[in-house]
């Protein structure tokens, strides 16, 4: 008897032990994860197309000297702001003044000549007329005083270009603009075989974006624009965006206004230019950017980049399927607007997909599905 219930106390341990470890477990288990989900819909979007661009004003004149002499004065400074008309160099004056000088005494000295010619013709006149002498005489002082007139026209053409002369002594801005760097320093000799031009001035009021096409994206890209001509579809183009170095965008949009009529043979590339307006002055000769064309795509599946995730350069989705299991889903992404992936294939129009909190998720996984709205979703971004 003693040690039946020896027996049966240490049965009723095991039994209560066993209760006890089956009631942890079921403690222990923890339960689907709760996670948004979205039903898929069909959308429209805008895509982005993009292409390294050079910036240019829409003017830039090289200045260059039209005399020989010494850089006698420099008004500007490298990067100077200037208007039209304004003295940017002057050159050493003293000989062009000399040639004016000389041209001045031209005249006169020519003037004086047809004075003495017409005084000439004057006395002759009324011989003639009174048969004292011939005719012949009175003819050849008349060629005289052309002669002296001539030579007067030519002084005071003479006379017109020794000014014009001086005046390419100090040289101007030909536009409103930017001055570009200085190549010489005051007192160098300058003339107009120089390679280098003293400098350059360009107008940016309004500035070139200028960028390349493949022959594929080429064809590609005016595949998409209506129109019969590639003249009719660059008008159709929408308004372009500029893309800065620092990845900001230029506040103004610009127009596609022009592209080149034949491919380049060695880089196998056709070029286009862009109209910026720059109002502010922000943008200058020379700095880089990106041309942003867009593209409105209808009827196109988007998907939250933030539900997918990457494997071996592939994107998968965690699909929504029965009893609230998940399975991993390749998708084949043709673009993308904003934060949103477009996809053309692996997913359908109506079916469920985990839209965040997929880290940790593995196919066949439970979940506690919370739906939300998917326009809500794509307005927040």
């Amino acid at each position: 008897m003693k040690k039946l219930s020896i027996y049966l106390a240490y049965a009723a341990v095991l039994y209560f032990a066993a209760c006890a470890g089956k009631d942890n477990n079921q403690q222990a288990a923890p339960p689907p994860p709760a996670l948004p989900v979205v039903k898929l819909e069909s959308g429209s979007a805008t895509t982005w197309q993009s292409y390294p661009a050079t910036v240019e004003g829409t003017t830039n004149v090289d200045i260059r000297p039209q005399v020989s002499g010494y850089l006698e004065k420099i008004y500007v400074q490298d990067g100077a702001w200037v208007n039209q008309g304004q003295p940017l160099f002057s050159i050493n004056a003293k000989e062009y003044n000399q040639y004016s000088k000389t041209a001045d005494a031209n005249i006169q000295l020519a003037k004086a000549s047809v004075e003495r010619a017409q005084v000439e013709v004057d006395r002759l006149e009324p011989l003639v007329a009174g048969k004292v002498i011939s005719e012949v005489q009175l003819k050849t002082a008349k060629a005289v005083l052309r002669e002296a007139q001539a030579g007067y026209a030519q002084a005071i053409s003479g006379k017109s270009s020794a000014e014009i002369t001086l005046g390419y002594t100090l040289i101007t801005a030909p536009v409103s603009g930017y001055v570009g760097h200085i190549n010489f320093k005051q007192g160098s000799l300058i003339g107009k075989g120089e390679q280098l031009p003293l400098t350059s001035v360009t107008a940016v009021d309004n500035v070139h974006a200028y960028f390349s096409m493949s022959e594929a994206d080429f064809f590609g890209f005016f595949a998409h624009v209506e129109g019969n001509s590639v003249e009719e579809k660059i008008k159709r183009l929408p308004a372009v965006e500029l893309q800065l170095a620092d990845n900001t965008l230029y506040p103004e949009k610009g127009k596609v206004e022009l592209v080149q009529g034949q491919f380049d043979r060695t880089s196998g590339s056709i070029a286009f230019r862009a109209l910026f307006t720059n109002k502010e002055k922000l943008l200058r000769s020379g700095i880089s950017g990106r041309i942003r064309i867009p593209f409105q795509q209808n009827d196109k599946l988007l998907v939250p980049q933030q539900s997918t995730f990457e494997l071996q350069d592939k994107v998968f989705v965690f699909a929504l399927g029965d009893s609230n299991k998940v399975a991993g889903r390749q998708i084949t992404v043709i673009g993308k607007s904003g934060s949103n992936y477009i996809v053309e294939k692996g997913l359908n129009k109506g079916e469920t997909i985990v839209y965040s909190g997929i880290q940790r998720l593995r196919d066949g996984a439970v979940i506690t599905p919370q739906r939300i709205s998917l326009d809500s979703v794509l307005a927040a971004r």
